[in-house]
């Protein structure tokens, strides 16, 4: 059942977290740098002593962090096979926000359950990408949830994995396998492609693209001509597309922008998951070795290296933290950048 909810996106009422999940880490004294800075531009980003600090640990796996200042100042993220929605703060630290995120028993699958990605509608909304539930939602303010999508033409969705909304309204998502047990030839899979999904204002669910083999993170150019869509395909397939944004909102013949592949080894895990840009066209993805930095024109910066796999990443604070959501814990780094379309209220 739902243990806490939101009551209204001014005023959160919750349960905190138990004790095992442990306080904030304190950096250590003893400085490494944490940044590989393949270029000079990467000093204009991310200053020179940057310390990266784990916030929180104790979970399964954590996605979709995002900051909802009207709530508190906080950061909501999921903890996918916890099958859990929490919320942190540095004022009132962490809260359980929905406990289950999905009843075990109206899943259609027992792996990876819980919520992934999350966004923040136009009308100031938590929007969730629901593994377990195979939809789109909308956490109501007493509480409740809506459906905002979970069929493309009659067939269930696979598994929503992340989402993004542009300026008209419309919210752009991924729909990968993940949250089915056996991928692609999982029995309960009704779709027999793995797509990126247009949901429009009316409701209408618009079929953009199946050219990926695991579509996942997303993220709009600043001027929203351009989505960048990541595919977490191992190792081959673990790359950044390119797709211009035409007039009606579909979507242009997608174009490779960056490959990871080659970066992946013994030293260096993790594929290309969630990902966001900076007001300046920056794009910070995750990657091998941690958050990778691209250019406008993906040049590769340089890369903020972390403990865990990245799996996603948000703005938070003022818009100049960057929040990290990496395996077991939630992490933090502070930046000279500012987060694009970053809500400051």
């Amino acid at each position: 059942m739902v243990v806490c909810w939101l009551l209204s996106l001014a005023t959160l009422i919750g349960c905190q977290a138990k004790d095992s999940l442990g306080p904030a880490v304190t950096p250590s004294k003893k400085y490494i740098d944490p940044i590989v800075r393949l270029d000079p531009a990467m000093d204009d980003l991310i200053p020179v002593g940057a310390v990266i600090e784990k916030v929180v640990g104790g979970f399964e796996f954590t996605e979709g962090p995002v900051w909802l200042p009207s709530a508190d100042n906080r950061l909501f993220f999921s903890d996918i096979p916890g099958n859990k929605l929490y919320s942190w703060s540095a004022t009132s630290g962490l809260t359980t926000v929905l406990d289950p995120v999905v009843e075990p028993e109206h899943a259609t699958s027992s792996h990876m359950i819980g919520s992934n990605g999350l966004a923040i509608s136009p009308a100031g909304k938590l929007i969730l990408c629901e593994h377990g539930n195979r939809r789109v939602s909308q956490l109501e303010l007493n509480g409740d949830r809506t459906t905002l999508a979970s069929h493309y033409l009659g067939q269930r969705l696979n598994s929503p994995n992340d989402i993004v909304f542009h300026s008209s309204g419309a919210a752009f998502f991924t729909d990968p396998p993940y949250g089915l047990e056996h991928g692609d030839q999982d029995p309960v899979k009704e779709l027999t492609h793995n797509s990126v999904y247009r949901l429009d204002p009316n409701g209408t669910l618009i079929r953009l693209t199946s050219a990926q083999s695991r579509p996942n993170g997303l993220a709009f150019s600043p001027d929203e001509r351009t989505l960048f869509v990541s595919n977490s395909g191992w190792p081959e397939d673990a790359l950044l597309m390119r797709y211009p944004v035409l007039d009606d909102l579909s979507l242009g013949e997608g174009t490779l922008f960056f490959d990871t592949a080659p970066l992946i080894g013994q030293k260096y895990t993790g594929t290309p998951d969630g990902l966001k840009l900076d007001q300046s066209g920056n794009i910070y993805t995750t990657g091998p070795g941690g958050i990778l930095i691209l250019d406008p024109e993906g040049r590769h910066l340089g890369t903020i290296k972390t403990d865990e796999v990245a799996a996603n990443l948000g703005w938070g604070d003022d818009g100049s933290t960057l929040y990290i959501t990496a395996n077991t814990s939630l992490y933090k780094i502070k930046t000279h950048a500012v987060g694009l379309n970053y809500r400051k209220k």
